[in-house]
C-alpha cells in the first residue's frame, strides 16, 4: 500500500510540473505586446533567485552578523559592477574574516 502511494504521489508530481511547463507553450502562440506584462516576465527570475538565496545568505554562517556583512560587501560590489568572481571571492573572504574574531 506505501509504495503505491509513493508512486502515485510521484506521478501525479510529474504530471502537474509537465502540465505547467508545457501550458505557456500551448496557449501563447503571439508574442507577447503587453508591456506590464513584458515587464513583469522579465523580473521573475532575479526575484526567485533572490528569495531563494536571501536565507540562505543569513543562515549559512554561524553568526548572522557575518552573514548581513558579506551581503553588504556582495551589494556594494554588484552596485559598482564588479564581476561574480570579485563579489563572490569577496563575500567569502569577509565571512571567513569575521568569523576568525567572532570565535
Amino acid at each position: 500500500m506505501k509504495d503505491s502511494y509513493i508512486w502515485i504521489c510521484i506521478i501525479v508530481s510529474g504530471i502537474v510540473s509537465y502540465i505547467i511547463r508545457v501550458m505557456p507553450l500551448t496557449l501563447i502562440r503571439k508574442p507577447i505586446t503587453d508591456r506590464f506584462i513584458r515587464s513583469f516576465l522579465y523580473y521573475v527570475p532575479y526575484v526567485t533567485l533572490s528569495v531563494m538565496t536571501f536565507p540562505a545568505i543569513m543562515l549559512a554562517t554561524e553568526s548572522m552578523i557575518s552573514g548581513i556583512a558579506a551581503l553588504l560587501v556582495g551589494v556594494i560590489l554588484a552596485y559598482q559592477e564588479k564581476g561574480l568572481p570579485v563579489v563572490a571571492s569577496a563575500c567569502c573572504m569577509t565571512v571567513f574574516i569575521l568569523e576568525l574574531f567572532l570565535r
